[in-house]
């Protein structure tokens, strides 16, 4: 490891099935986010299908590193070839490991009994995954995949089970062995900040941050627009705080109107954490978004306390029965109007009487649009005890883009009305 320098962590990330686009890899990123948070740099992350010679010399690569962690292919079948690849490439032997025999052979055993099937059918598979480099240490079981750690002439080698819940459950396990323990006490972390914008352009970001210093002596930055915000990310070395001070203050200064976390809170959590801490209820209604609100709320723990549901009115007769938008209204402004959208978001409110509401009614196409309404136009409306805002967009884009920006839209509009007075703008 280079004085100076954090030590680099190279993520294999195994599976025909992930090369092919047959399921999206979820384990790169997590690790990747793992191992910078204690200190390595995320210099790779490979995506490396089930061909022996494509994930042999994947590997060999790999092992150049401080830190290689590797995922997938623990499995009993023929193409589960990470252990025995692993092993080739840091130039050890293989053994069958007892203990891990007996485990993962218990484990088998009562899968074979409830199945009614015979423990032979299990037996080469077992022998399969209880046999593992010399001198590697095993993590214990995930499912029948024994996770492991080898310390090689160069690198740390882990070696995690594909599934994420597995390999999440048996990481932290991974780093109380003591070939990690041993390199991670040569690893200072650095402070990570985390800056989230709304409303601003990915260039004008990067244009005051370089008007503000830019990174260097010893702050790093990252740019990234994600789910149509723009994210900031600074990692600041030991020493390197009051640089990092000083670059964000000129940073803010003319995109400060756009701040909406310091943190890596994502937009969801900060809006239930405003309820929360206001005592208040949130209900969504939703017609073009389909759901997409509620689901982001949803996908936060906790947010039961909080959020107490969404009514998805489509169709103008759901509008009429459970939102009580009237016919009238719908006959003479339309289905997407912003007359419609603050039917539905008081609507709502009511019907299931929650303190603040979000509605969002709009075209998302590809067909329905018209010169008067065309496809992207979007109505959003919301409301709290004391602040109502309702804002018209015309968003670019195809169907699914239209849908994600004003599900986001309209959670920023909810963050707006419960964090602004009355007479502030939205």
């Amino acid at each position: 490891m280079n004085a100076g320098k954090r030590p680099r962590a190279f993520l294999v990330i195994t599976g025909s099935e992930l090369v092919r686009g047959d399921r999206t890899d979820r384990n790169g990123p997590w690790l990747a986010q793992e191992v910078l948070r204690l200190g390595f740099e995320p210099a790779r992350i490979d995506i490396v299908g089930d061909s022996e010679d494509e994930l042999e010399g994947t590997l060999r690569a790999a092992l150049g590193a401080d830190l290689c962690v590797v995922s997938g292919g623990l499995g009993p079948t023929h193409d589960d070839r990470t252990v025995e690849l692993v092993a080739r490439a840091a130039d050890v032997g293989l053994h069958l490991d007892a203990d891990l025999h007996d485990e993962i052979g218990t484990v088998s055993r009562r899968f074979a009994e409830r199945t009614k099937r015979p423990y032979a059918d299990f037996e080469h598979g077992v022998r399969k995954q209880a046999t593992i480099p010399d001198g590697a240490v095993s993590l214990g079981l995930a499912g029948t995949a024994p996770g492991l750690v080898l310390q090689t002439e160069r690198a740390v080698v882990v070696v995690l089970p594909g599934p994420p819940g597995e390999l999440q459950r048996l990481w932290p396990s991974a780093l109380e062995t003591e070939p990690l323990r041993k390199l991670l006490a040569r690893v200072q972390p650095p402070e990570r900040r985390f800056l989230r914008f709304f409303g601003v352009t990915e260039s004008a970001v990067a244009k005051a941050l370089a008007e503000a210093g830019g990174e260097g002596d010893g702050v790093e930055a990252t740019i990234c627009a994600r789910d149509f915000e723009i994210h900031v990310d600074l990692l600041v070395e030991p020493g390197a705080q009051a640089r990092a001070d000083e670059l964000v203050g000129r940073l803010l200064d003319p995109l400060d109107r756009y701040l909406f976390a310091r943190t890596d809170m994502s937009v969801a959590e900060v809006v239930l954490d405003a309820c929360r801490a206001r005592g208040l209820t949130l209900a969504t209604a939703e017609s073009c978004t389909g759901g997409m609100v509620a689901e982001r709320l949803t996908a936060v723990p906790g947010a039961s306390d909080v959020f107490v549901g969404s009514i998805v009115a489509y169709a103008d007769g759901v509008k009429t029965d459970e939102l009580a938008v009237s016919a009238a209204a719908l006959a003479r402004y339309g289905a997407v109007s912003a007359e419609t959208a603050a039917a539905m978001a008081e609507g709502v409110r009511r019907r299931l009487e929650a303190d603040v509401s979000v509605a969002v009614t709009g075209i998302a196409g590809p067909g329905g649009g018209t010169e008067e309404k065309p496809v992207g136009l979007v109505y959003l409306h919301a409301q709290s005890p004391d602040v109502t805002r309702a804002v018209e967009f015309q968003f670019p884009g195809d169907r699914d883009s239209i849908r994600r920006r004003a599900t986001v839209t309209a959670l920023h509009l909810l963050r707006r009305v419960l964090t602004q007075s009355r007479d502030e703008d939205v």
